[in-house]
């Protein structure tokens, strides 16, 4: 039996994920902060998820558009985190090749669907503070439903490629991932024949889908900006700047660490240490999910407010 045909068979194959490298005798130590921060972003997700359902004054376009920014978080960090935290407590790094594919789908697919949810939110803004009289004209229910049904659909055309082109790679015994969780290009480095295709596959989709999100982000903050500056009241122009403000810091917080572990994946080689690299990319998955929440409830007047009302509620029925 030839050494292709000793490998013909994908399911066959097992994988070990080594966690960070280079800093295995850390991982203990890594693990408290992740493991505190995917808490966070769960209980912080979900109490705002159950704030936006139960409260019937933040069935708003603004609010409905967070809830799916709030339940895609709580899936992206799920995804990734409990796997993460097996490896690090108990170097349970085995995994097959179908559930290495099966993580890296979920994973791509979930950034990929919050990265239309932030455009959403951004043109949210764009209407709310340039059209206010046609916001809720506009943003029907109806309307935010089918963009959240077009950010699946979008999301999941574009990431079902990606396992198509793993499977189509011949593997020929490397099966050392030498990261925390499965991802596109680090399953594409275990090949053993050209991962071209799958390289300019990535930039492409990192191009013209999330980057153009980006661009458009851009173009509606810059129209925002526009109508702002036109506003003769001091007052209303830092009221409706402090309005955008949570979302430019939820924005910096998804994209900038997102394109920095793209390409640095892809263009970085050796000159970026791999363990910083992994390390940034670990937190990536439970930074901005925990913060998110954070972010929203310390600049949202009415969240604060909701969220004190059921804790005092709940304290006087203890």
């Amino acid at each position: 039996m030839t050494t292709s045909s000793n490998y013909s068979n994908l399911r066959d194959i097992w994988y070990t994920m080594i966690g960070i490298p280079g800093l295995e005798d850390a991982h203990m130590w890594i693990s408290i902060p992740i493991c505190s921060m995917y808490i966070v972003a769960v209980v912080g997700n979900t109490l705002l998820l159950f704030l936006i359902f139960t409260e019937h004054s933040l069935h708003e376009p603004m609010y409905l558009f967070l809830s799916m920014l709030a339940l895609a978080d709580i899936f992206l960090s799920t995804v990734t985190t409990p796997k993460m935290l097996a490896i690090f407590w108990f170097q349970e790094g085995g995994i097959s090749f179908g559930s290495c594919v099966s993580q890296m789908f979920f994973l791509h697919f979930i950034f990929g669907a919050e990265s239309v949810i932030l455009l959403a939110m951004a043109f949210d803004r764009y209407v709310a503070i340039c059209y206010p009289l046609r916001y809720t004209a506009i943003l029907t229910p109806s309307v935010i439903g089918k963009i959240g049904i077009a950010s699946i659909i979008r999301s999941f055309l574009i990431c079902f490629p990606l396992v198509f082109l793993v499977y189509r790679l011949t593997y020929c015994g490397r099966n050392i991932i030498r990261h925390s969780y499965c991802e596109h290009m680090g399953i594409a480095r275990l090949a053993c024949d050209s991962i071209q295709v799958n390289i300019y596959y990535g930039v492409i989709v990192a191009l013209f889908s999330t980057g153009l999100d980006v661009v458009l982000i851009i173009i509606s903050y810059a129209l925002i900006l526009c109508t702002v500056f036109r506003i003769p009241s001091q007052d209303a122009r830092l009221k409706a700047l402090g309005a955008c403000g949570s979302h430019v810091c939820v924005i910096l917080l998804f994209y900038i660490p997102a394109f920095f572990s793209s390409f640095a994946h892809r263009f970085g080689g050796h000159s970026i240490p791999l363990h910083i690299h992994i390390l940034l990319a670990n937190l990536y998955v439970v930074v901005p999910p925990a913060l998110n929440p954070i972010i929203y409830g310390v600049k949202t007047k009415q969240i604060q407010e909701k969220f004190i009302q059921v804790f005092s509620l709940s304290k006087k029925f203890c």
